[in-house]
């Protein structure tokens, strides 16, 4: 899986974080600020590539090609999450992985509590059991929708645990998800629920100006459409292959469902009852990802390899395991 040169090729960025630190420290936002942070924001597209594991080059390009391309991109014009004036371990951990400070929001809940335990414990499990359901022979739908749930509990376990770090580190991060499963509306879900760290740097990037210019539905189209490139993105760094386009269908199509909900809502056209709405979400969005996205990994020709490098994992924390419970 060469990840002794991955190992090595992870701390490069910390060397860009840096850097980008003492540009944006000298120069104040603007033109010149731009043109100082152009050599970063170009390695950060290009450095991905260098990762020879799959899971990790995948998950590089989430982290560096697309959320922190997209910070220093804000930082160049003066936008948050970072911020020059951080000390240099926040403001290093801010911009090289995805996490963002907490931003208020109505209902937004402090502290997860034992809840938020609970829901880490259970996606543990969850990909215990469906890692060794790999094993046997499974149908192609079977196999799409363990996928599915795979990488929800991956990226959910992910980004908890650097939130955690966050938080030991005496920041106050955002939950990277709050309870999706409950959301009412595809507003609820893509803005409140759903890999808030992301919807964060959309709304910074792209909403905001795209909304106080040329209103809200042209606002949520433009967000959907970048969303969409940039997962496209995602998915040629994970399987080095030219663009299918499925992913830019996928958004566009859930940016189109979107402009439509707000549409009838407005005339009063909504379900009353949540539980009805909450099921019509994820009924909506579930079928469309299962028709369009996760047939990718089988058309890619990347399920052998990602099997096999999801099983060099789990031997791994398995190995872990009994070297530090060597009595069972």
């Amino acid at each position: 899986m060469g990840f002794p040169r991955d190992s090595i090729t992870a701390m490069v960025p910390l060397a860009a974080a840096l850097y980008v630190r003492l540009a944006s420290s000298v120069l104040g936002p603007g033109l010149v600020r731009l043109v100082a942070l152009l050599p970063v924001l170009t390695f950060l597209a290009a450095v991905p590539l260098a990762f020879s594991s799959t899971i990790l080059r995948g998950t590089a390009a989430l982290f560096l090609a697309w959320l922190c391309l997209f910070k220093v991109a804000l930082l160049a014009v003066g936008s948050r999450p970072l911020d020059p004036a951080l000390p240099v371990i926040p403001f290093v951990f801010t911009a090289s992985l995805p996490v963002m400070p907490r931003r208020s929001r109505p209902g937004a809940k402090a502290n997860p509590g034992s809840g938020h335990v609970v829901s880490c414990a259970a996606k543990v499990a969850a990909l215990a059991a469906i890692l060794q359901l790999f094993r046997n022979r499974l149908h192609l739908h079977a196999r799409l929708a363990l996928y599915g749930i795979v990488l929800y509990c991956f990226f959910y376990l992910l980004l908890a645990c650097l939130a955690a770090i966050g938080g030991a580190l005496g920041m106050d991060m955002e939950r990277p998800f709050d309870r999706p499963l409950l959301a009412s509306s595809l507003s609820d879900f893509w803005g409140r629920r759903w890999n808030l760290v992301m919807s964060g740097i959309l709304r910074a990037a792209v909403y905001d100006p795209m909304q106080a210019r040329v209103g809200k539905p042209a606002g949520i189209m433009a967000t959907f459409l970048v969303s969409g490139l940039m997962h496209e993105a995602m998915m040629c760094y994970i399987t080095l292959r030219r663009p299918t386009g499925a992913m830019l269908a996928f958004f566009m199509l859930q940016g189109a469902a979107r402009v439509a909900e707000d549409w009838c809502s407005a005339r009063g056209l909504r379900p009353r009852p949540r539980a009805v709405r909450t099921l019509l979400v994820l009924v909506s969005i579930a079928s469309t990802a299962f028709w369009l996205i996760l047939p990718l990994v089988s058309m890619s020709g990347a399920e052998e390899k990602l099997l096999e490098e999801w099983a060099a994992v789990t031997a791994f924390f398995q190995d872990g395991g009994r070297y530090l419970l060597p009595y069972r």
